[in-house]
């Protein structure tokens, strides 16, 4: 009977285990023509679909991806949100974690997605080709688990990103050759395309769904330098998740979205069986507005259509917000609340980090630059990548001379002259790291949605004006919302906390991607632990090299020393659910929709060993019992 009971138990470990799987992809980046607003434009894109192809994988699993640079430029792949525990190499921000891929060459990114469920998204991380390369990244719950709320009956992946009608390399090009803002995008895109408003619209994302449904709207701001409004005529959201992080629900007519953060919000189809518009316009929050557009000029459109409706009915517009509406964007991000959580304390490290735009005297190779250049910087310090080997390798080989371990935790006096660096600020493993984004309140100014790799992080509060030290009593311990990506309001502050509990180089920069290389970013070199599992594992054999024909030598780094006492960690904060059925309306393979690509699930791989663990206790218990 022992015997049976222990291979009974061995057999119900083993189905757990099976879960969990290898999800193999293939990504092929190189050039393709799309015609768009009049123009033919040839783009760089992945798979030769815009977006490109989605990742669809369950929590647990194993993620495989080839990325085969067939383009002719430098590029890395980030997948954002993606905590990369234990796979710090294959976070992907260029010269942070890795050298770019070159062309005519790939890299296998791998990592696991444990402990993670929920909407995120992949995208470049080098240069501007972020604009058209990116793609939506799910990651669903174990089978058996339930959402915290009413199993949608249908999905709809909604990618919301920038549209320019010339090569976005020569755009970013042209910016920091002269020291000034790239030119503003042509259009705003749902699924890849503009819809119906702008001159010479060539196609409409359309979404059918049944009357009296409820269905989950997987929304995500891929735009380049955008904040976006978003709405569907005649509905309301219930808002159920952001950066793949649980909320409790929050009700309102329109979501805002800072480059980089994603919303799970569900919609009731109960309206009036018709045509309704998904409507996208910026929120532009730069102190004093540089927009030019009109309103009409900026908004991209999309469809939803209850089936049985004629696909030619005039669709039912929602009235947006102004693009300088501010209270309303305000009141979405600081009215969103989290599920109860532990969060972590006390605090080890206590940081001010002051986010701040200037000027710098033109650089030598700023070819078309005349006297100064906008630059950009965190508590004074202009961030520089490296450019023979990156911070994670350097920190790997205990490398000197590629950055400075002297990043300020506090914000330097007025009138300090900003500075150019690659400094860095030390994490010890497991600590606790509290910080306060200021934004300052003088001119200029802009709303920067400032992006941690490697972590989730707590809000525990935010606010306008200058931040008091001090003020904790301000603070949400209870529920407080997490993400990856916050947006700090212009002339605001947000304080966050997370546990630095994962060895490696964690960029930490403002999301608008045209503050990256005026140095709006530091990067976070978090130390190894005491435990095999809080080492920094070393480098795969493909990572790409910053010089061809290079040769790689690691030092492999000495044992751990006995672990101390563990630290608490709170819990993930994240989605659970069995898989709904996916959205199989509107848009094609190559444009028009986030599809979900072909994967190989290599299912039961454990299965033998926990079968011959069962047979083996099966066999031990008896003959000591």
């Amino acid at each position: 009977m022992a015997q049976l009971l222990w291979l009974a138990l061995g057999l119900l470990l083993a189905s757990s285990v099976a879960e969990a799987a290898t999800a193999n992809y293939t990504f092929t980046v190189q050039s393709m023509r799309i015609n768009q607003l009049c123009n033919n434009t040839d783009i760089i894109a992945v798979n030769g679909q815009l977006p490109g192809p989605t990742i669809d994988v369950f929590e647990g699993d194993e993620v495989v991806v080839d990325v085969i640079n067939s383009s002719p430029y430098n590029l890395t792949i980030h997948w954002h949100g993606i905590m990369q525990l234990r796979t710090p190499w294959a976070d992907g921000p260029s010269m942070v974690t890795q050298c770019p891929i070159q062309p005519n060459s790939s890299y296998i990114y791998r990592f696991n997605v444990t402990g993670q469920e929920g909407t995120l998204w992949w995208h470049a991380h080098s240069s501007f080709l972020r604009a058209t390369v990116y793609g939506a990244f799910i990651i669903r719950p174990r089978k058996g688990n339930a959402y915290p709320f009413p199993m949608p009956d249908q999905e709809v992946p909604i990618v919301l990103g920038e549209w320019w009608s010339q090569n976005v390399v020569d755009v970013e090009n042209d910016a920091v050759m002269s020291g000034q803002r790239p030119i503003q995008s042509d259009a705003y895109t749902v699924n890849g395309l503009t819809g119906q408003l702008y001159q010479c619209a060539n196609e409409t994302f359309t979404a059918v769904v049944q009357p009296n449904t409820t269905v989950l709207l997987r929304v995500i701001n891929a735009a380049l330098n955008a904040h976006l409004f978003f709405k569907v005529a005649g509905h309301n959201f219930t808002v159920v998740a952001v950066d793949a992080c649980y909320t409790a629900n929050y009700t309102t007519d329109t979501l805002v979205l800072a480059p980089g953060n994603s919303v799970d919000a569900l919609i009731f189809t109960d309206a009036t069986p018709g045509s309704y518009y998904m409507a996208v316009e910026p929120h532009d929050t730069l102190s004093p507005s540089t927009v030019a557009t009109s309103d009409d000029d900026s908004t991209a459109t999309a469809i939803l259509l209850y089936n049985g409706t004629s696909a030619t009915a005039t669709p039912a517009m929602p009235t947006m917000p102004t693009n300088f509406d501010t209270t309303t964007a305000n009141a979405f991000y600081f009215g969103l609340r989290g599920l109860p959580a532990a969060v972590p304390s006390p605090v080890d490290v206590s940081m001010t980090i002051e986010l701040g735009l200037g000027q710098l005297p033109c650089d030598a190779t700023q070819t078309s630059c005349t006297g100064k250049a906008f630059a950009a910087a965190m508590n004074g310090v202009s961030f520089r990548l490296p450019t023979q080997l990156s911070l994670l390798e350097a920190q790997f080989d205990g490398k000197p001379g590629v950055y400075t371990a002297d990043f300020p935790d506090a914000v330097p006096p007025n009138g300090t002259a900003m500075v150019e660096g690659t400094k860095v600020r030390s994490l010890p493993y497991n600590s606790t790291v509290e910080i306060v984004l200021q934004n300052p309140v003088a001119l200029p100014s802009e709303n920067h949605p400032i992006h941690l790799h490697g972590f989730n992080f707590f809000v525990l509060a935010q606010g306008l004006g200058t931040f008091t030290p001090g003020n904790t009593s301000a603070y949400n311990l209870v529920d407080p919302v997490a993400r990856n990506t916050i947006a700090v309001p212009t002339g605001g502050w947000v304080v966050i906390r997370f546990l630095a509990n994962n060895p490696g180089m964690w960029f930490f920069h403002c999301h608008l991607d045209a503050h990256v290389p005026m140095g709006l970013g530091m990067v976070f070199a978090v130390e190894n632990g005491t435990t095999p599992d809080s080492i920094l594992p070393p480098p795969p054999d493909d990572l790409p090299m910053c010089r061809p024909g290079s040769k790689r030598r690691h030092v492999v780094p000495p044992p751990p020393p006995p672990p101390p006492e563990a630290k608490a960690q709170p819990p993930q904060s994240h989605e659970t659910n069995g898989r709904p059925p996916s959205n199989k309306e509107g848009g094609d393979i190559t444009r028009g929709g986030a599809v979900r690509s072909g994967q190989d699930k290599e299912q039961g791989r454990s299965i033998t060993c926990l079968l011959l663990l069962g047979l083996i206790l099966g066999t031990i218990v008896p003959l000591a019992s």
